[in-house]
């Protein structure tokens, strides 16, 4: 699985916005596999041993994945997040299935595909509104897009592991 921040594209990105859309890939091709490996029945798995008090579903991390996305995708594009991103960012209730998990994880990053091509090298130091966040600048917003979805990818492969899955034998995308 071939899903690092520097795996080589075909092709070298010549500018901001070829390398922001280009460093989106990475981490939507690792969360995908992830969520798309994980059994059905296993995404409501919480760890229970040890201190996980509180902390998100396999199911919630998918979602939350996409919402972050969503966020950064519309800071980055001066629109209203498309997703209701729930309580502590963990999506919509109403999208409960693995189905409507993946759709919507995947979505999500053709949605910040998007965005990131409309960021360039005379608009990056910008300043945007950022729900939550006042106004930062497009850089903030886009090395966030691209460092969030590695944190929770990470907690996912924890999730995967502590199931008896080998995240590194799933076929990628």
């Amino acid at each position: 699985m071939n899903v690092g921040l520097f795996a080589q594209p075909a092709v070298q990105p010549k500018t901001v916005t070829e390398s922001l859309d280009h460093f989106v890939s990475g981490p939507e091709s690792g969360c995908l596999t992830l969520a798309k490996g994980m059994p059905e029945d296993l995404y409501a798995f919480v760890p229970a041993n040890g201190a996980f008090k509180g902390v998100r579903s396999f199911a919630q991390l998918a979602k939350h994945i996409a919402v972050d996305n969503y966020v950064n995708g519309a800071a980055l594009l001066g629109e209203k997040p498309r997703v209701d991103p729930g309580r502590h960012e963990n999506g919509p209730d109403s999208v409960q299935t693995k189905e409507q998990i993946l759709k919507m994880l995947a979505d999500s990053f053709v949605y910040l595909h998007k965005a990131m091509r409309k960021v360039n090298e005379k608009n990056l130091m910008e300043a945007v509104d950022y729900p939550g966040g006042g106004r930062v600048t497009r850089l903030a917003v886009a090395t966030s897009a691209l460092a969030h979805p590695w944190d929770i990818y990470g907690q996912m492969i924890e999730y995967l592991r502590m199931n008896g899955i080998d995240p590194q034998a799933l076929p990628s995308d």
